[in-house]
Order: structure tokens, then sequence, then C-alpha cells
């Protein structure tokens, strides 16, 4: 169960919906698991079935990627756990849906020539090797364009006159990738296409005074092509994205039990999912996704004053403007330090289970200095932008004088999640962006009270969190499906606020004092330490 809980639970009549193929299936394909959910359209508030499985990026030739191969195998694996799911709780199959909707990382680079063939291997959000190219169109367009956007990737290509680039015929996303194969539609949720190339929030679709411009610059590559024609048509949320083909079904479901025709809505990037799952898509509201990257959402009421580096403004998937400050690494070393300590423990004979040890490292943080006393954890496994490093080098850094105890200790790697974050809203607050709440969904804050309340200490920002923090991304995209099927008149916003969040438990922490101080001066250090990080990469 989770956001509104609004309908007694009847056994019989969910069986009944699942298995008359009724209920909304939503995939999301984050960095290191697959998640499937599957809601009751009626009540899109409750969740029915849940499947994941586990996947991971891989480094090659000094990119990182994932497969194709990788990605198939684990959408099949995911949606045949939700399948499963589906039998234990219910005892019936899924014959069919109602809607679906696919959702991945934002960004990347996904190439593919006129006959829908791959034209190099996919380069994920993840790579920082686009630096020139991003750095020339932020000056042509004169709005920040990251190392991670499409568009910089396709720029880089051309400058470094990669072959590949006279064969390109479409650019998309890996959830665009996904649903162009699910439904044979080359289209984008104006979110995740909002992390390709800029938008015109005026009009909802690409920015055509600055494709022009982008045209001119590469007008050799480009062969009298336009950028336009190679990226995928936009759509905003509630809008028919196509429907389930029968081979798409067989695709999803190779035991070919999954008949086609369900209604897709616009795929969308994960930072958009993460909006509607925190009821975040209205202005002054935001939310931070923590995973293997970490990212905060802000919707702006008015556009910025100023280009700043630090962030990009995207969309919500009903096309709003929002700031996005996007940081390439999140709780990995966070989980590296846990997994050590869990083996400590299985060693001296006390195994505990992961979950617990994090539970257990979490709870003795908040015993730790506020400061951290002062400890530095920076968990740089890859490069990252905002805080001026090419490549990852994670560090763990204190003087003689630092009070080097177990609760300083993890309270430093929490703060050090959270520490290139704050360096982004550092801006935003400089921007005179206000914010009335911040909601918080990953898993490491499903330790009741911890995360939550360093976060609101490094944001100086009430934090909220809810029961649909577990399912994330998977629910949200879900969400988006049923709201495109249900074909409401409603607005994105008005939909969540009525149909799905209404009455929904949520938890909020607000900032205190001394944390938004202890972190204000472990930020201060982290600053100053940067030049360490920086000097690392040169060193290691």
């Amino acid at each position: 169960m989770t956001a509104g809980q609004h309908s007694t639970i009847d056994s019989g009549r969910d069986a009944a919906l699942v298995g008359s193929g009724r209920a909304i299936l939503g995939i999301e394909l984050g960095s290191t698991r697959i998640k499937a959910c599957l809601i009751d359209p009626d009540d899109p508030g409750r969740v029915l079935a849940v499947g994941a499985s586990d996947w991971e990026n891989e480094f090659r030739d000094r990119r990182w990627t994932y497969s194709t191969d990788a990605v198939w195998a684990g959408l099949q694996a995911a949606y045949d756990d939700l399948v499963r799911d589906v039998g234990n709780r219910w005892g019936v199959g899924v014959p069919g849906l109602a809607g679906i909707g696919i959702s991945a990382m934002m960004h990347g680079y996904l190439a593919f020539d006129a006959s829908g063939e791959l034209l190099v291997p996919f380069r994920t959000w993840r790579n920082t090797s686009t630096g020139v190219a991003a750095a020339e169109l932020t000056a042509l367009f004169g709005v920040n364009i990251p190392l991670r956007w499409s568009i910089a990737h396709f720029h880089q290509a051309v400058r470094d006159a990669e072959p590949h680039v006279a064969d390109v015929r479409i650019l998309t996303t890996l959830a665009g990738y996904v649903h162009w194969r699910l439904t044979g539609r080359a289209v984008l949720g104006v979110g995740d296409a909002s992390g390709m190339f800029p938008i015109d929030t005026a009009t909802g679709g690409y920015d055509t005074r600055l494709a022009e411009l982008f045209d001119r610059l590469d007008a050799e590559a480009l062969g009298g092509r336009s950028i336009l024609s190679l990226l995928p048509e936009v759509l905003g949320a509630g809008a028919e994205a196509g429907r389930l083909t029968p081979e798409g079904a067989a695709l999803l479901d190779p035991s070919g039990t999954l008949r086609a025709g369900a209604i897709a809505c616009p795929p969308e990037g994960d930072a958009g999912t993460g909006m509607v799952a925190t009821n975040a898509v209205s202005p002054r509201r935001g939310n931070v996704s923590a995973g293997t990257s970490i990212f905060a959402m802000v919707v702006l009421e008015r556009p910025l004053a100023r280009v700043h580096h630090e962030l990009d403004l995207v969309t919500t998937p009903a096309g709003d403007l929002v700031a996005m400050v996007h940081c390439n690494n999140g709780a990995s070393e966070l989980a590296a330090w846990a997994g050590m300590f869990g083996r400590f423990a299985a060693v001296a004979g006390a195994p505990v289970e992961p979950d617990a040890v994090f539970e257990l490292l979490f709870r003795e943080a908040l015993d730790g200095e506020t400061d951290a006393g002062g400890l530095l954890a920076y968990n740089h496994l890859a490069g990252e932008p905002i805080a001026g490093l090419t490549e990852g080098r994670p560090l763990f850094v204190r003087t003689p004088e630092s009070r080097f105890t177990l609760a300083n200790v993890m309270r430093a790697q929490l703060y050090g999640v959270f520490g290139t974050l704050a360096l982004g809203m550092r801006v935003l607050a400089d921007e005179g962006v206000a914010l009335d709440r911040m909601f918080a969904h990953g898993g490491m804050f499903r330790t009741a009270g911890v995360a939550q309340r360093f976060l609101a200490g490094a944001l100086d920002a009430p934090v909220a969190v809810g029961d649909t923090a577990s399912e994330g991304g998977a629910w949200g995209i879900a969400i988006l499906a049923a709201f495109a099927a249900a074909g409401s008149d409603l607005s994105l916003g008005e939909y969540l606020d009525q149909r799905v969040f209404r009455g929904a438990q949520i938890v909020v922490a607000t900032p205190d004092p001394d944390d938004v101080a202890g972190f204000a001066a472990f930020l201060d250090r982290y600053r100053a330490g940067l030049a360490v990080a920086a000097a690392a990469v040169e060193a290691l």
C-alpha cells in the first residue's frame, strides 16, 4: 500500500482487476535496479504488486555504459518478478494491462541509424567526456548545457569527428529507446526531452531558436539535416503515446502471456517520475532523489536571473520550469562503508542483515557532532562537474585534531552524500528561490528520522518523507500511465492532489538550528577540501 490508501482492500476485486488485464504497469530503469510497479487505475495510490531486478553499469573504453542485452534481460527479469508477486498475492496471472509507462535515467546518448541499429554503445549520464562541447553550447545558447545532456554528447561526437555521426537518424534517451521498442513510437515526455535539448516552456516543444543556432554551428556534420529531425517528438503528461504492440509485449514477456494493446504514456526520466511520486510538480515544491546519483528538483515561480553551471533548467512532466541540481554521485560510497561494517560483523561471528547494518550505523550517526567532528567524506566514484572534478576518487579525510569516532564517521558519510548537492542548492538560495517543502525519496530515507533530519539541516528547509518512497519512480511512471489512460480533464497537479495523494501520510522534519549550523561548518571545510579531491584525481 502507498500514498492515499483510499480503498478498503478487497482481494476478490483486486484479483479480478489484475486477472482481467485492467491494472496499470510502471517500469523504471534506475542506475542499479530496474523496478516494476502495478497499480489500481481507479485508486492510483494503491500498489497491487511489485517486481525488481538488479543490474550494474560497465566502464568500457573509458565510458560508462549498459548493453542493450542487459536492458532487455533486466526488464524481463523485473517483469517476471512482478508476475510472481501477482501470483503470490492474488493467485492470478497478468494477461494484459490497461496502461503502461516507461521511465529511466535521464540524459546520455543513444544514437540510431535509419534502420534502427544502435551506432555506438549507450553513453550514460555518468560520462564526463563532453566538457568542451558543453562549454561551447552553454556560451552559444546562453543556457547551461551540462556535460550529461544528450545534445552535449552529440556535439562532442561531432567535434571529435566520430564516423557514426553521419549515419545518425534518431537520438533518444534510455526511456525513449525502451518505449520505442515496446510501442513503435519514437517520442519522449517533455521532462525527459528537457534533458536532451532545451525546451521552450511557452510552446511545450524544443526551443526552435536554439535549434537554428545549433544547426548553423554543426551544419557540415548535419549534412542538411536539422537537429530537430533527429530528436523524438515531445509529448506532455496525459497524452497517449502509442500502445503496446505484439512485438513489444513479447519483448517484455517472452512467455507470450501478455497481450498487446495497453495505452502507453509518454516515457519520462527518473527526475520527472520522482517529482510525480512526491507530489512535487507545483511551484515552491521540490524533491530530492538519492540513489547511485543524487539530485534535487525545484519547481520555479519565475525564470532564474543568471546562467549557473550548477543548475539545469528542465521541466516537470507537465512542462513547467524546474531548476535541477544533479550530482553524479549519491549513496554508493555510503553503501560501500556499510558493506565493510557488515563484513566485520560477519567475521566477528555476529552476522547482521544488510538493512539492519544501515539502521545501526544511521542511528549511531545521530550521536555524532553536528559538524561531524571535523571529518570529511567525499563520495565521488565518478566525475562530479558541480565540484569541478573530471573523475572520481572517493576520499575520507581528517586532521590530527578531528574527533575520529564511529558516530562522527557515519555522520560525515551521510553529510558527504549531500555535500555536492548542497553546493548547488546554495546557488538557488542566492537566486532568492523559496521552498515550502522538499520531499525526499530513496533507500537511504527508509531509516526514519536520520537522513531526513540531516538533509533538512543541509538545505535549511522542511523535508518530508512518505510511505511512497520505496516504490519511487516506478510508481511515479505508473501514475503517469494511469493519468494518460484515464483521459482526465484535470491538470497533472490537480490529479495528484485529488486522486493520488488525498489523505497521504507524510512525516515532515523541520530544520534543527544546530544541524543547520553544523552542516554549514562541514560544507565550508568540504568546499575547501575539494582541492584535495582534485589533487587525488591527478595523483592517483
